[in-house]
């Protein structure tokens, strides 16, 4: 089941209208077996590794509140990651390291056949994975107490609106939200399917329009025509991928946060305008930031950080983006995605003070309008630079790419161009009129993110979601009616 589809439209208002109705003491039962029954739409086999995961991460951490010895905590915690990380691995990466061994055999000239499973890569195992660990690694840590209600933690490893594509959620922000009494509030189910209708108009309006001009170059680039495959349809294609990645993935936040808003749980900001970043750092503490969070949390904190040294701080960096790419994928496109990432930061330290130097020497004040504008500029293009390898196929087609958008600039037709990517003006004006309303709709979350309401209070930001949420909601079951089905979201594939 997807948010954007039929069925959900019907499971939502059941599953809302439950939760009021339904006593305090009930509610979590109700929920998990609403968040269960949504997991095993996709995949009902597949529920098994959830309540694996959970199991174990929910024994490990009461086996480390209970032990007295180091020696015992330190084992459970193994315990605990190991289950988790080789089910992981097992499910998403056994295939691809399976491959890469025996290209690598056959390289060095050892006979060796490949040898693959037929897996199928459950939806969410990464998300729900780095919940688990999050709460093991902090009871080990003494941070939290371990919850000895397995229901409730069960709860919070399944909670069905963030479950297969996150926010990556922290035990002690969600779990006490999920045994509060959460009374009924007019503001907070406003703000809650106001946050869905931005999340709806992102996914159905931007970017799944946006994804068949993409698809066009990207999923062509062997039998497209070398003419028209050329510079500027390769950067049309990344640009609008940019924003479709943005609106899809933002789009799945928006819905899931909006949903649980609307039951008076307040899950975690995951973006927050990550394009107008004046420098990667900044660009990553937008983007998909329960994760960037989590990252540094547990890993890049835990290998020294910056306290030891510009060298192993530089390591640190390098690790954790090779990790980041990792995650995402098992392919080499979104490990050297990842790795690009990494590199990025890195120079960004190594230059830093030479770049101020030199606006310095200019007498460009640091927050000089232009100077800004500049910066976020260079920054979209390093991104857009890295979302070519996070997008493309293969790494064949990752050098067909690279080629035509740095070389491929000479004797553009332009409207043969706009011709291959399908985008007539008609198309083409109603994509950027969706880029624009989105950047609006953005600023309004910002402008009013502390806001109790989430949008604020006044009569015409009221009214102006008012008219998205109809719009929205019109216009993404009028699609589905068309015939055009329900799309997947992009992240649900890591």
């Amino acid at each position: 089941m997807v948010f954007n589809s039929f069925s959900f439209l019907i499971f939502f208002p059941v599953v809302l209208l439950l939760y009021r109705v339904i006593p305090k003491k009930a509610r979590w039962a109700m929920l998990l077996a609403a968040s269960y029954y949504f997991y095993m739409s996709w995949q009902p086999d597949l529920i098994y590794l959830i309540l694996f995961t959970t199991v174990v991460s929910y024994l490990c951490a009461l086996g480390i509140e209970k032990a007295q010895k180091k020696g015992i905590k330190k084992l459970l915690l193994i315990t605990a990651l190991t289950a988790s990380l080789a089910v992981l691995f097992f499910f998403k990466y056994f295939n691809f390291l399976s491959r890469n061994i025996t290209a690598f055999l056959n390289l060095i000239r050892i006979p060796a056949g490949e040898f693959t499973l037929n897996l199928i890569l459950p939806v969410g195992i990464s998300f729900y994975t780095f919940q688990t660990l999050s709460y093991v690694i902090d009871v080990y840590r003494g941070n939290m107490k371990a919850e000895h209600h397995f229901g409730y933690y069960a709860l919070y490893v399944s909670y069905f609106p963030q479950l297969v594509a996150g926010p990556i959620e922290r035990p002690e922000n969600l779990l006490p939200q999920l045994r509060a009494d959460n009374p009924f509030s007019a503001a907070d189910t406003a703000a809650g399917l106001k946050m869905m209708a931005v999340g709806f108009f992102k996914k159905i309006a931007v970017a799944d329009q946006l994804s068949k001009y993409v698809d066009a170059v990207y999923n062509g680039v062997g039998s497209a025509d070398p003419s028209l495959l050329n510079g500027f349809t390769v950067l049309i294609a990344t640009v609008f991928f940019a924003v479709q990645i943005y609106c899809d993935f933002s789009g799945y936040t928006d819905i899931a946060i909006g949903c649980a808003r609307t039951m008076g749980i307040k899950l975690m900001q995951n973006f927050n305008d990550p394009y107008s970043a004046t420098d990667i750092k900044g660009f990553w503490r937008r983007w998909h930031i329960s994760l960037t969070s989590w990252f540094t949390d547990y890993i890049y904190i835990p290998l020294g950080g910056s306290r030891k040294g510009r060298a192993r701080q530089f390591a640190n960096i390098f690790i954790v983006f090779l990790i980041s790419g990792i995650w995402h994928g098992a392919a080499w496109t979104y490990i050297l995605w990842g790795v690009m990432h990494g590199l990025y930061q890195i120079i960004g330290y190594l230059t830093e003070k030479p770049r101020k130097k030199f606006w310095a020497l200019l007498k460009v004040p640091p927050e000089s309008k232009w100077l800004l504008a500049l910066k976020r500029l260079g920054t979209f293009v390093l991104v857009l630079i890295a979302w070519v390898a996070f997008r493309a196929n293969s790494l064949s087609d990752l050098g067909v790419l690279y080629k035509q958008l740095f070389a491929g600039w000479g004797g553009i037709n332009l409207s043969a161009s706009l011709e291959a990517l399908g985008l007539g003006l008609v198309p083409a004006a109603a994509a950027l009129l969706s880029i624009i309303v989105t950047g609006q709709l953005d600023r309004q979350i910002a402008l009013k993110n502390h806001s109790e309401s989430g949008f604020g209070a006044a009569a015409s930001d009221r009214a102006f979601m008012y008219v998205v949420l109809c719009w929205t909601v019109a216009a993404a079951w009028l699609l589905l009616l068309s015939g055009n089905g329900a799309s997947s979201f992009i992240y649900f594939q890591f």
